[in-house]
């Protein structure tokens, strides 16, 4: 919502300067405005030496018109269906996009083109994934507004049982259909899957939080720091009928792919470490490990742990 009454003010501000403004990436700009731009928003990104972000003329939002609750529904943008109820937003964003509908109503009977909403939709949710939270997203939501130290209890990836930690929380990220609570624990920033979550209580003491520190610069700093692409190149043969699967499992992680040769293509891999080619078991014969040597050898001893763990019995 900052955005559109950014735009109302001047109707064309480049992405640089709405990112400067708003305390956000460029990047995070661009994927707002083409998600205001589904929801049916007048808004768009305009390419070239005078380009940026657009609001079209005579389709300006009366923010006055939208109650408090539809105007924290439109502001956080990106969201898809199951997120926004999650966060009891659906009633709230299906109002202000039915105001919006009516505020255009004038542009749709004399455009010839079809509506920008009908030909972009934004996905958020991740592909073959379900998202299940241990702990009521809304209620998470509002008790985060305190901005107290919470009681959390969570189970770590790498434990069966549920430890007990005092957490300075900055907020909540919803990431590829799933929700991270991002805070402070002993002074180091991290993040919480709400999956692996039991519960939390609010306390009395307000969080301390780093100075000068939001959620989203807290966020950035965990993604450059989690999708970093490591400094270990992994030569491997792949089969180009599983390409496409790789660039949805694999990412970022896929630095470069060359051309096919007999139904097989190679790419290169990134890892920040050899272990983590253990990821690539998955994708079994329809891959093989080039190079380095040791990332074969890893490959080879996993591969036969695995037959050992289920041969004949």
């Amino acid at each position: 919502m900052h955005l559109l009454l950014l735009l109302q003010t001047r109707q064309r501000i480049t992405t640089t300067e709405l990112a400067e403004r708003l305390e956000v990436s460029r990047r995070t700009v661009l994927r707002d405005v083409e998600a205001l731009s589904a929801a049916g928003v007048p808004v768009y990104a305009e390419r070239g030496r005078n380009g940026g972000i657009v609001l079209l003329p005579g389709a300006r939002l009366n923010a006055s018109h939208l109650d408090p609750g539809e105007l924290e529904a439109l502001s956080v943008t990106g969201l898809d269906g199951a997120q926004l109820e999650s966060l009891k937003l659906s009633a709230m964003r299906k109002s202000a996009t039915l105001k919006i509908a009516a505020r255009q109503g004038t542009m749709i009977e004399t455009r010839h083109e079809p509506a920008l909403a009908d030909l972009v939709l934004v996905e958020g949710s991740a592909w073959f994934s379900e998202s299940n939270t241990g702990v009521d997203v809304a209620d998470l939501a509002s008790a985060l507004r305190g901005r107290h130290q919470m009681r959390i209890l969570y189970r770590r990836s790498a434990e069966e049982q549920d430890s007990t930690l005092v957490v300075d929380p900055y907020g909540i990220v919803a990431k590829s259909g799933r929700w991270y609570l991002i805070a402070d624990d002993r002074g180091t920033t991290r993040l919480f899957a709400l999956e692996r979550m039991t519960s939390f209580e609010e306390l009395d003491a307000p969080a301390a939080l780093k100075p000068a520190q939001t959620l989203r610069t807290m966020w950035a700093a965990l993604k450059e720091r989690t999708e970093n692409l490591g400094h270990i190149s992994v030569r491997v043969r792949l089969k180009e009928n599983r390409l496409d699967l790789a660039r949805r499992i694999l990412g970022t992680r896929i630095h470069e792919v060359f051309d096919a040769d007999n139904g097989w293509c190679t790419a290169v891999i990134r890892y920040h470490d050899i272990e983590s080619v253990r990821q690539l078991l998955q994708f079994g014969n329809n891959i093989e490990i080039l190079a380095p040597q040791s990332a074969r050898e890893r490959v080879r001893q996993l591969s036969l742990d695995l037959a050992q763990r289920h041969g004949a019995q």
